[in-house]
This record gives C-alpha cells, structure tokens and sequence, in this order.
C-alpha cells in the first residue's frame, strides 16, 4: 500500500465551528492561501448552505486559490449540494463532501428516520453528487458509535454509488485508538469494494485522543487524514495538523508515511490561524506552543547548550520557528518592508500593502525595531471587518487616587462622534465611552493580552470575546498602547457585529434562492 497521506485540512469549515471563531470572507481566503503554501492537499472551505457568507467565502476559495483540492460540505439533500456545486465549481480541483449520520443514536433520535432510508438518501445523494463532479466524499457521521454491520452496508453501497473518498468520524471524540484503528482494518478486510475508494479518518478530542486515533488509523490503511491547524474545532477541538505530520517526521519507526506539507510553513500557519479566529495557542501546546523549546530547569538548560538533542526532539527550525530576521525601522523604506512580507511569504496589493506601510510607520516611530512577528501582528490590521466605525482620538486618565476617564472620538461614515465615561479602570472607561457612541448593548466574556515581542517597547496583542443577544464575537487589535489596542479590538468586535447583522439581512433571499428550510 502506497504511504502517502493525503491531509485533508477542515480549519476553515469545522475549525471555524469553535465557538467565537467566526472568519469573514477575506480572513477565510487569507487563511487558505496560507493552507495552499503549507502544501495541504484539501482544503474544506465550508459549508455553503449555512449562509450567504460562507458560499461568498467558499466561492471566492474556488476561484482564486490554487494546488489543493478545494472541498465542500453538504447533507444529503438535493438543494445543499446544488448550493455546495455551485460554490466550487470553479476550482481546479474540486469535490463535493456529502455527509450523514449513521449511528442508531443520530438516525433515531436527531433525524427520526428508519436506518434504511438513511442509506437510501445517501447513496442517491452521492449519485446525485457524482453527477456534478468526479471527486466525491461521504462521510458516516458519529460512526464510531454505530452498528459494525451498519457502517460496512453504507460503506460499500456509497463506494458502488460513485463516493471515490469515505470518511470514519469520530464525530464526539468516543474512540480508543485499538478500536477506531480496528475498525479501520475491519472495513479494509470486509467491504469487497473498499479498493475503489480511499478511507478517510476525522477525530474529535474529547478523550485527548485525536491525534493518536488518527494516526492508528493510518498504521490501518487509512490514507487520507482530516485535521485542523492548532487543533481548533467544537467542544475540545480536532486532530491538531501539526502533531500528526510531526510524528510521522520524528517517529517514522511508528509512522512510516509521508506528505506533501512544507514543514517551514507550519509556525507561520499557526501564527496566522491564532490571530485570524482569536484562539490563544496555549503555551504547552505540543510542536507550536511558546513553551515547547523554551527551557528552564538549569539541568535541561546546561544540556540544550551543549547539545539541543538532549532534550529538544524536534529543531524549531523545521517548522519555521526562526524567521529570518532582518532590522526594519522608520527609515526603512517600502522596498524593505515589501522583501521582508515576501520573505515571509506575505503577498499584498498595492491598495493593502499602502494601508500596512502607514501603519508600519506609526509603530517604527514609536520603537528603535520592527521585528517580523510584529509586522505579522500588523496585518490584522488589513483583515480586519469592513469598518463602521474607526477610532481616530483616544485620551485616557488614570492614576492612584485618581478616577479614570476616557475620551474617545470615532469616525462613522465621514461624521465624528466623541464621548467621555468614567470607569474603574482606563479600558473600562474606553469601552463605556465606545457604548455611549454606538449605542450597541454587549457583554465583555473574555479579556486576552500579550505581548508580540520582547522588551519595554514591545507591540502588545489584544484579542477579546463579547456577546450580543445570542452571537459570539471575537475582536482583535494591536498597539504599543495596551489601551489603544484593546479599544481597537472592542471597535473590531463591534464592527463584526454590524457587518453580521446586515449579511442576515440578505438571508431570506439566499434561502429562497437554495429552498433552506429553517
């Protein structure tokens, strides 16, 4: 059996299902442009029929985005995987990923449908599908607690029906890796068709066993893996990408497979992913995390210094760790800033690459250096929503025994509008200043800040989770103000908001158009 593993990656469709991590079109794009430079083979660009939004997004991926397989997500009903079509075909490459459940718990109790019919609609939904495009998937949700004789009926009547991939989820994470890599097997062994078809695994890690379940798929025959960049996805997330690839490297004794993932790309995807959704990387995250080749134990330290193998097992180097440095300051003109943003493998139009100069000019003036995480941290800037309203004046009074005040001046639509709030403190302050402005009522759930580099002088990152009625909103901003960038990440979150609002608006007609029930 060939050891290639295709890596199917689902960030911006299920990872973009944790909650708060909602992408708009431009961040889902920016963020697949950087999945193709990666060297991911599929791409899941989303779910069209579930907004108007997502099939802009998924459409605009089709177009645009080169070298991977671009994927979309449908049920099995006619008018979903119409809506999915029509989003990507244009790719060069695309496929229709057709799923439904198959587990006695789904079907009975979520769907209210005899098991049978269940397999009738899938294997009509994926002759429907085949019809449309050659590259088909379907996927068995919640297989890994369903019947064995169940999913071996549905698995070899989709193949024969035309399903050239067919997906094993563990949908909540239920497996064990002797299980889910024995079911694999079983599936290899006694569907007669299964050569006709790759098999395809997607882990949940409810149990923490996500990436183990999905490489004991792989040591099974399975040959195509579905995960997400930093682990992101519902509840507790996915198979994390870059665990999997990395055992394959460092492991090939277990794991003697192979991709086509560019290792120097995985640090910047994983950069770019945090910032983009607002999801923190934890510190210990395994492979990415600040921690993982950061020593402090005066025993480790002593041994890293003599030879990193004692305890490092991974170069931080292979994954793009170390980007290459280069000074940038205020003198620094844009042919210097340009060569570094391609360095890093960054491409701008002339009209984005503009707006990032000015903004890399106010943060030169401000430090002696530049450094490349920072310019990173300055490109949420250009990916920010639309803006409604734009901060143009901030003044803060805080102290010790003082009672800190805030004016903020907000540009809307041409117009200034300025207001002053108390607080107990100066962001407070700002964000009630901000409420008087914009008159939008909204809850603070969550309040994140770092620091990008090191030093006094450091840019500091804010990234926060607000609520509205039933949405979760994620904002971000950044500034050598730690203030400035936090009123930046409210006006982003609010400016998300609106831009929600209105794209609902045009929900009806889209429905309509797709015959989306509510």
């Amino acid at each position: 059996m060939d050891n290639r593993v295709i890596i199917f990656d689902s960030t911006l469709r299920d990872g973009e299902q944790t909650p708060g991590a909602k992408l708009n079109a431009r961040e889902k794009l920016e963020i697949a442009r950087q999945l193709a430079r990666l060297g991911v083979d599929v791409i899941e660009a989303g779910f069209p029929i579930s907004s108007p939004g997502d099939f802009r997004a998924v459409q605009q991926i089709a177009k645009t985005v080169e070298g991977p397989v671009i994927a979309a997500l449908a049920r099995t009903v006619k008018d979903d995987i119409d809506c999915a079509w029509e989003a990507v075909k244009d790719a060069a490459k695309p496929r229709l990923h057709i799923f439904l459940a198959s587990s006695d718990l789904h079907m009975d109790k979520k769907l209210r449908k005899d098991p049978e019919i269940c397999l009738q609609e899938a294997v009509e939904a994926v002759r429907y599908a085949k019809s449309l495009t050659a590259d088909v998937e379907y996927s068995l949700e919640d297989a890994t607690r369903s019947r064995e004789d169940y999913i071996l009926r549905v698995v070899a009547a989709v193949v024969d029906a035309g399903a050239t991939v067919v997906n094993i989820p563990d949908t909540v994470g239920f497996a064990t890796p002797e299980e889910y890599g024995g079911l694999i097997k079983t599936i290899r062994k006694k569907v007669p068709n299964i050569h006709k078809a790759m098999l395809s695994v997607h882990c949940h890690n409810d149990l923490g066993l996500a990436v183990y379940n999905s490489l004991a798929a792989i040591q099974n025959g399975a040959r195509q893996v579905e995960c997400n960049i930093n682990g992101i996805g519902e509840r507790a997330g996915n198979a994390a990408l870059e665990e999997i690839v990395l055992a394959m490297i460092v492991r090939p004794d277990h794991f003697p497979f192979t991709t086509g993932i560019n290792l120097k790309e995985i640090y910047r995807t994983s950069r770019m992913v945090s910032k983009l959704t607002g999801i923190p990387i934890p510190v210990n995250k395994a492979i990415i995390g600040i921690n993982a080749f950061a020593h402090s134990s005066g025993i480790h330290q002593d041994g890293v210094l003599k030879d990193k193998r004692t305890y490092e097992i991974i170069n931080a180097d292979l994954i793009g760790g170390q980007a290459a440095q280069m000074n940038l300051t205020a003198r620094s003109g844009r042919h210097a800033v340009r060569h570094q943003l391609e360095t890093m493998n960054y491409q701008l139009g002339a009209k984005e690459f503009e707006t990032f100069y000015q903004n890399f000019l106010q943060l030169a003036d401000k430090k002696k250096e530049v450094y490349p995480e920072e310019l990173e941290a300055l490109l949420i800037d250009i990916s920010f929503a639309e803006p409604t309203y734009e901060l143009t004046y901030l003044q803060i009074v805080s102290g010790t025994g003082t009672v800190p005040a805030a004016v903020v001046r907000l540009r809307k639509e041409g117009e200034l509008l300025e207001e002053v709030s108390r607080g107990t403190g100066p962001i407070d302050a700002a964000y009630k200043a901000v409420d008087k402005i914009t008159k939008i009522d909204t809850r603070l759930e969550n309040y994140n800040l770092r620091a990008v580099t090191h030093g006094m002088d450091a840019l500091g990152e804010v990234s926060i989770k607000i609520t509205h009625e039933d949405k979760i909103i994620i904002g971000r901003g950044v500034s050598t103000d730690i203030v400035e960038a936090s009123v930046k990440a409210y006006l982003d979150s609010i400016n998300k908001l609106i831009n929600m609002q209105a794209s609902l608006n045009n929900n009806n007609a889209f429905r309509n158009r797709f015959h989306v029930k509510t």
